[in-house]
């Protein structure tokens, strides 16, 4: 049964909806509230995104580009990407809050780093507001990313987020009056730094069961183990952690399939300097190849709110390593699924790959547990919770 339509419900993404984690949050957001508000009004940066992700009668207005993208490739902000990062989302933040103050509304569900103007307008209006927080919280992923620069590069960290994005987000968990993470450890994050608790609602990302499959048959485990990492080779996601234990392993006995798009140029010369000498390939593109190839998922984040590509890795039958700073890691059943390892730890994670190996003829019956258990915990209800709750917030009075 469809809710009453508010006039005045908007959804404000900084990703659209598509493949990739952001633009599968989106559109998570999209298919869990678009059936309760199909005048939904829709609003976002550069793209609509994929319209199959759209609810019928969702009205799309797309931001102008604030800052044009060849100015990240060919000016000073090819190095500074933080400082490109926020002068993109501050642009749109800019322009949404404008729209939104000659077009009032009720209610409205914003993603982080878009939202603060508008949810200053949202409360000159007296509007019910969501801010939706993928990470955890925004300092502490800055300070991870600024350690692992000084120990890996030997500079000080000018990628995402800089200190304005980082007071820009703490600004908008101040004028939200609710926060949705994907974790409980995300909301720890949170609370830690002096959130509200009672602010912050927890509901997993969903995952495609259907497009997420374990391959029809396995390739015999012989020659090297098969190791797969997906995401951004950026220092948060821990890449160089992988490579440093690759060769303590021994580069004879561990190959490694890497799909994601490089990040800075600090990144890319370092990833270049670690993976010399090793069995590693890489590329961008959809993963599931990959997963299905591969016997061993490895994703040893500094900081990560969910990490989808660890769920999307368990639903294709792998088992996982994944640190105790990535919130998919809840999903892991240590020892039977996979390990979860303490965060920036070289050595537990060279241990974990021993391990692997000598319980190589166990692996695929710990990626048959880690199939069951996104089996289990992404059941059809994910879009129900998230909607329910959502229902519930938007009904009280303001």
């Amino acid at each position: 049964m469809t809710a009453e339509i508010p006039s005045g419900t908007v959804l404000a993404y900084g990703v659209p909806p598509g493949p990739g984690g952001l633009g599968h949050h989106a559109a998570h957001v999209l298919a869990s509230i678009g059936p309760m508000y199909p005048r939904l009004r829709v609003y976002g940066p550069n793209t609509s995104g994929d319209p199959r992700c759209l609810p019928q009668g969702a009205r799309v207005t797309t931001a102008p580009a604030p800052v044009p993208a060849w100015r990240r490739r060919y000016t000073w902000w090819r190095y500074m990407t933080g400082a490109y990062q926020h002068a993109v989302d501050a642009g749109v933040g800019d322009w949404l809050a404008t729209e939104l103050a000659t077009h009032p509304f009720e209610r409205g569900y914003f993603f982080t780093q878009i939202a603060c103007e508008s949810l200053a307008v949202a409360r000159r209006q007296g509007a019910r507001t969501i801010l939706d927080n993928p990470n955890g919280h925004i300092r502490d992923f800055r300070e991870a990313l600024c350690r692992e620069s000084e120990r890996w590069t030997g500079w000080p960290y000018f990628g995402h987020p800089n200190e304005a994005m980082v007071e820009r987000v703490e600004e908008e968990y101040r004028l939200a009056d609710r926060i949705r993470v994907s974790s409980m450890w995300a909301k720890r994050s949170l609370v830690t730094r002096g959130v509200d608790a009672a602010k912050v609602f927890v509901e997993p990302q969903a995952i495609d069961l259907n497009t997420f499959v374990p391959a029809p048959s396995r390739n015999r485990a012989q020659g090297p183990l098969r190791l797969v990492f997906v995401g951004s080779f950026s220092l948060g996601k821990g890449f160089q952690y992988l490579l440093r234990a690759m060769a303590r392993v021994g580069t004879h006995r561990v190959r490694l399939e890497m799909v994601g798009a490089t990040g800075d140029v600090w990144c890319r010369r370092l990833l270049d300097r670690l993976k010399a000498g090793l069995d590693v390939v890489h590329a961008a593109g959809h993963p599931l190849a990959a997963y299905q190839r591969g016997e061993l998922f490895v994703l040893p984040s500094l900081h990560d709110g969910f990490g989808l590509v660890v769920a999307e890795a368990m639903a294709c039958g792998l088992p996982v390593i994944t640190t105790d700073s990535c919130g998919a890691s809840e999903w892991v059943d240590q020892g039977r699924s996979g390990w979860v390892l303490r965060a920036g730890d070289e050595d537990a994670l060279t241990s974990a790959l021993e391990e692997a190996l000598q319980r190589r003829a166990e692996l695929d019956d710990m990626g048959r547990a880690a199939r069951q258990t996104v089996e289990r915990l992404n059941d059809a209800g994910n879009a129900g919770r998230l909607r329910q709750w959502i229902g519930e917030e938007w009904r009280e009075s303001p």
